[in-house]
C-alpha cells in the first residue's frame, strides 16, 4: 500500500513548477529559522537565571540546533529534487 502512495507522490513531483518549489522551501525555512532562534533565546534566559548550568544548557541546545538544521537541509534536498523533475 505505501509502494503505491510514495508512486502516486513521485509522479505528482513531476509536475511542480519550479518557482512553486522555490516558493515553498522558502516558506519550509521560516520554521527552522523560528527553531533556531527559540533555542538560543532559552540558552541565553537559562543561563541568565542559573549560569552554573550553561555548560549543560549549550551541549542540549547543540543537539536542538542540529536537528532543527536537519529539517532545513531536507527541505533544500526537496526543493533540488522537485525543481529538477518540474524542468524535466
Amino acid at each position: 500500500m505505501s509502494n503505491i502512495v510514495l508512486a502516486q507522490a513521485a509522479e505528482a513531483a513531476g509536475s511542480i513548477n519550479p518557482g512553486l518549489a522555490a516558493i515553498g522551501y522558502g516558506l519550509g525555512a521560516i520554521g527552522p529559522g523560528i527553531g533556531v532562534g527559540l533555542i538560543w533565546a532559552a540558552v541565553i534566559n537559562g543561563t541568565a537565571r542559573q549560569p552554573e548550568a550553561q555548560g549543560q544548557l549549550q551541549g542540549i541546545a547543540w543537539i536542538s540546533f542540529v536537528l532543527v538544521e536537519v529539517l532545513a537541509l531536507i527541505g533544500l534536498v526537496v526543493y533540488f529534487i522537485a525543481s529538477a523533475s518540474g524542468t524535466a
